[in-house]
């Protein structure tokens, strides 16, 4: 196999905040396997951080605003993307947000604010960006959102998030259907936790890092290097018989009964 299994392939990235984001860590792995980037940052608090990022990559490598709740935003991000490539291969999708209150006590508790700002920047966006990517996937393409446990089953405080991951794992399925016939595919990754800044705003995250360690099989936690590996995987034609699936990188925690 190819040490450059994506290279001539162009990427664009939603959801880095900093060097511990899962996209960063995806990112990095599709650059190292020879693609180029084009990256987009969440309002101006966070715009600093990814320019320097992405300068890692050549001083060139692209950067845009695009805030995924506003389709005004996705259509300028997109228009910006068709002056910088001819085509785009491949989709990242790592951006999800609850208001911290929603991430903290009963599920039962949820605002009807809390639930329509969940489900639409953790599940709608995916759509959004996917619809407007689609036509510039021209040779086809590969489409890559993030997932987590709490979509299939209970985790305490991950609340409506787990619910509005239950919506994007189904939103996989749909797009799969419909971009099947344009040869692209889109699927997600459900990984075990991490140390980012937003899996930092759950309630007892900590606790959650020590339980899967004691119980996952492989008795210990995912690292960022092994989330890259599996982006690549899933961009590359090594999977191109892989579409709709929600795929678990959680050193096997997903399997456990007990």
């Amino acid at each position: 196999m190819s040490s450059q299994p994506l290279k001539g392939k162009v990427g664009l990235v939603f959801g880095v905040a900093n060097k511990r984001s899962i996209a960063w860590g995806i990112a990095k792995a599709w650059s190292d396997a020879g693609a180029k980037l084009i990256f987009n940052y969440q309002g101006d608090r966070l715009k600093e951080n990814v320019e320097e990022l992405a300068a890692t990559f050549g001083a060139e490598t692209p950067v845009a605003p695009c805030d995924v709740s506003r389709d005004e935003d996705i259509a300028k991000f997109f228009d910006f993307v068709k002056g910088k490539a001819p085509k785009v291969d491949l989709l990242l999708h790592s951006v999800a947000f609850a208001p911290k209150e929603a991430l903290e006590g009963n599920f039962v508790d949820t605002t009807r604010e809390a639930f329509r700002v969940a489900h639409d920047i953790s599940a709608y966006s995916l759509v959004a960006v996917s619809r407007a990517a689609a036509p510039l996937m021209t040779e086809g393409g590969s489409i890559v959102t993030m997932s987590y446990y709490g979509a299939v089953k209970v985790v305490p405080h991950y609340n409506v998030m787990g619910v509005a991951k239950a919506a994007l794992e189904a939103s996989v399925r749909y797009l799969a259907y419909d971009l099947g016939p344009k040869k692209i595919r889109v699927n997600a990754i459900s990984a075990g936790p991490v140390n980012t800044l937003a899996a930092r705003g759950i309630s007892g995250f900590g606790a959650m890092l020590a339980h899967y360690e004691a119980h996952a099989p492989l008795k210990r936690n995912i690292t960022l290097e092994e989330l890259g590996a599996m982006g690549v995987f899933l961009a590359a034609d090594g999977s191109a018989g892989i579409t709709g699936q929600t795929l678990y990188a959680d050193s096997g925690y997903s399997v456990m009964g007990m």
